[in-house]
């Protein structure tokens, strides 16, 4: 599986940003998809997650309420929708794929994506 990260940029405080990974190869579905962040200084950190149905999903307290996770799987991609911005969210954005539940650990996801880079100005 490769995967694809896009949508990142620079927003202000309390705005919006929707990203978005693309993935290869047919057994996407399969797949428990999550999206990880790593600021300057700091290690990698969970986010969200979302089963391969969309059914689950699975967030860190720190964005709970402010950034939904989805997945459309007749496109292969995964979204995370990030509304509220703080400039603590400022941080490379990363998703995963993982063949297993254990969502905030980062073992075991198999395959990540490159990042892109979301900063928020405050």
């Amino acid at each position: 599986v490769q995967l694809q990260a896009s949508g990142g940029g620079l927003v202000q405080a309390g705005g919006s940003l929707r990203l978005s990974c693309a993935a290869s190869g047919r057994t996407f579905v399969s797949y428990v998809m999550g999206w990880f962040r790593q600021a300057p200084g700091k290690e990698r950190e969970f986010v969200a997650a979302i089963s391969g149905s969309g059914i689950r999903t699975y967030y860190a307290d720190s964005v709970k309420g402010r950034f939904t996770i989805s997945r459309d799987n007749y496109k292969n991609t995964v979204y995370l929708q990030m509304n509220m911005l703080k400039p603590e969210d400022t941080a490379v954005y990363y998703c995963a794929a993982s063949a297993a539940w254990d969502v905030s650990t980062l073992t075991t996801y198999d395959y990540w994506g490159q990042g892109t880079q979301v900063t928020v100005s405050s």
